[in-house]
């Protein structure tokens, strides 16, 4: 059984100080949460300070571990980061690399966000390098893939998240497949309080993880947990979850409110 996870993506959002707010405020709504991983990707800024907070609620997950359900399992809370760069080191102003990420307790990151692609020019191709970067450091990538309107309206949906998917997979081993998290984010409903429907939603979702069976096996397709992006809020949340291939959430706007991505996480549960 996949465990579902739910992500909150600030994206530039969020001092130091309110981030230990929000913290402060959610990390008391979850300490009874089961059955779901919880992920909060702050700005670079934030990083150590919200890792800190999450001390309280676990240790943090070994690189790569794989997520057993079970009775006895804890509130899990892990730290993402929101991009990182393909090198490990070097002369790359303004970038960051998986070390430094790891340093501070990072475990997720995030990768290949439409903003990544259309704001600042990321390829296919430079998304899966950063993923096989981000396994090659011990960190789990969640590869973000989705059509735009226009691509959507042309009828290119699959194909375009069947090239996303295969490119950000590139490379690596079966295994590291199926550790990776991908979320679908269709580019016209982030941001926009439009979401496609948890039916239509699930249909490409399901059609993404075909994609995987094909090059990697049913077995490896059915250990991927493909999460659900775009306007996810808590008054919706229960319905995506409800769908057969929704093993999650990637969420902006509403994960801004410590309340709000609370009751989302809740929301989650099986």
């Amino acid at each position: 059984m996949r465990t579902p996870i739910i992500a909150a993506n600030w994206k530039m959002n969020k001092t130091i100080a309110e981030a230990i707010a929000f913290m402060e405020a959610f990390t008391p709504a979850v300490a009874d949460l089961t059955g779901v991983e919880a992920v909060i990707c702050p700005p670079f800024t934030a990083l150590a300070a919200v890792g800190a907070k999450l001390g309280g609620i676990r240790p943090a997950f070994p690189s790569g571990a794989k997520l057993a359900m079970s009775s006895e399992n804890a509130a899990r809370v892990a730290l993402g980061a929101q991009n990182m760069a393909k090198e490990a080191q070097g002369a790359f102003t303004g970038e960051i690399s998986a070390t430094m990420l790891k340093e501070v307790g990072v475990t997720y990151v995030v990768l290949g966000h439409s903003e990544r692609r259309t704001l600042y020019a990321e390829t296919d191709e430079l998304v899966g390098a950063k993923v096989k970067a981000a396994f090659d450091a011990g960190l789990t990538p969640i590869l973000c893939v989705g059509e735009t309107l226009e691509e959507r309206e042309d009828g290119l949906t699959d194909s375009v998240n069947k090239r996303q998917t295969l490119a950000g997979l590139a490379g690596l081993t079966a295994d590291q497949v199926a550790k990776t998290v991908i979320a679908y984010e269709p580019v016209w409903a982030i941001g926009t309080g439009k979401n496609c429907g948890s039916g239509d939603a699930n249909t490409t979702i399901g059609a993404i993880r075909a994609v995987v069976a094909e090059a990697y096996g049913q077995s490896i397709a059915d250990q991927v947990r493909i999460q659900y992006g775009g306007s996810v809020k808590p008054n919706n949340i229960a319905e995506y979850m409800g769908q057969e291939h929704i093993d999650g959430a990637l969420v902006g706007g509403a994960a801004l409110e410590a309340a709000s991505f609370a009751q989302i996480c809740q929301g989650a549960k099986a």
